[in-house]
């Protein structure tokens, strides 16, 4: 078999965390970086600034916060368009590496308009796309859509399904087809445990979820 078709077992694993405890620990076990969110039975939502503040005092790896006012759907108002806007505003003052965020419009479709302006906003912090793309109609339309944004750094993605296994065909395809300027993060029920076996598939540079490194206070 040729060399370079086989996995090349290097992958950043970034753990999925709600409290600072759970972030020590996931430092401890090995993460590679953090996502911080609250409200985890919501599909995370943005931690407060205090929580923000004690992780980033506790921890040596880099550290990405979630920025999503509320739970639902990801068509925003004005006013929540506010909120977000000093959240991004409020993690690049205090120094975190990147944010983590996602807006559709109302056919589903990536909110395009909204994602440049609120990358550049974030800018210079890293800019990673969530899971809300995996609600649009077609993920590789979705990629090039986004490939074409300056400021857009990774995609968390599960390939459109519940899981990442269920979902591994597409997630292989947008890993084989996104620019170097964009990380693919697979994501959706990814442990330490069954991480092995999704990469041999995947050969993809990173993965994320809540037990990523194990179990987790």
């Amino acid at each position: 078999m040729n060399k370079g078709m086989l996995p090349s077992m290097a992958y950043l694993k970034e753990a999925c965390v709600e409290t600072l405890e759970q972030a020590i620990a996931a430092e401890k076990k090995g993460a590679d970086r953090l996502e911080l969110c609250a409200d985890l039975q919501l599909d995370g939502l943005t931690p407060s600034e205090k929580l923000i503040k004690a992780v980033l005092k506790n921890i040596n790896i880099p550290l990405r916060v979630m920025i999503r006012p509320r739970c639902g759907n990801f068509l925003y108002s004005k006013q929540e368009l506010n909120e977000i806007e000093a959240a991004m505003l409020t993690c690049k003052a205090m120094g975190i590496q990147g944010v983590v965020f996602g807006a559709l419009k109302e056919d589903k479709c990536l909110d395009i308009e909204v994602i440049t302006s609120l990358s550049r906003l974030a800018s210079p912090m890293s800019f990673t796309v969530h899971k809300a793309i995996d609600q649009t109609p077609d993920l590789l339309k979705s990629l090039k859509e986004l490939s074409g944004i300056k400021g857009i750094s990774g995609i968390l993605t599960s390939g459109g399904a519940k899981t990442a296994f269920e979902g591994r065909d597409v997630l292989k395809r947008m890993i084989q087809t996104a620019p170097e300027s964009i990380e693919i993060i697979a994501a959706g029920r990814i442990t330490a445990d069954n991480l092995p076996r999704l990469h041999a598939f995947l050969d993809g540079p990173a993965y994320h979820g809540k037990q990523i490194v194990g179990k987790l206070k």
